[in-house]
């Protein structure tokens, strides 16, 4: 359970780091409209926080770690998360610079963006199927 708040706690972190740098960023850039920014901060609380939040209930009534999927569930959620976020992160400070990008280095930043998604959903298959697992044994 305590992996599991200290992971919330760091994705707390990182999401008001977000929020400030989106917040800043933009103000300093003189930038007025939409952004990837602003997603930052909301994909850290939500995916990261909150999640990682009400997985420490449930690791306070199974013991989650014992489980090889929900090991590797964890590895890859976190994984696609931060990768996810991360993308966010380029793609918004492209958005905001409007530097001259080619096509390619577009479809890049989408392309990883996707593989991030692509990690965080088989990790949520993951972890049902360890909380699966976990009920089915335990009654």
């Amino acid at each position: 359970m305590r992996k599991m708040i200290n992971t919330a706690f760091a994705y707390a972190i990182a999401a008001m780091a977000g929020g400030v740098f989106y917040r800043e960023f933009t103000k300093f850039q003189g930038f007025e409209g939409r952004t990837s920014l602003a997603f930052v901060h909301t994909h850290l609380f939500l995916l990261g926080m909150v999640m990682f939040l009400v997985i420490g209930l449930f690791a306070a009534r199974f013991d989650l770690n014992s489980r090889k999927q929900f090991r590797v569930f964890y590895v890859l959620y976190n994984a696609g998360v931060i990768l996810t976020s991360i993308m966010l992160l380029i793609r918004g400070v492209v958005q905001v610079t409007e530097p001259e990008i080619s096509r390619g280095m577009d479809a890049a930043i989408s392309g990883v963006a996707g593989i991030g998604h692509i990690l965080t959903g088989i990790g949520i298959i993951l972890l049902f199927l360890s909380l699966r697992s976990w009920t089915r044994n335990d009654g």
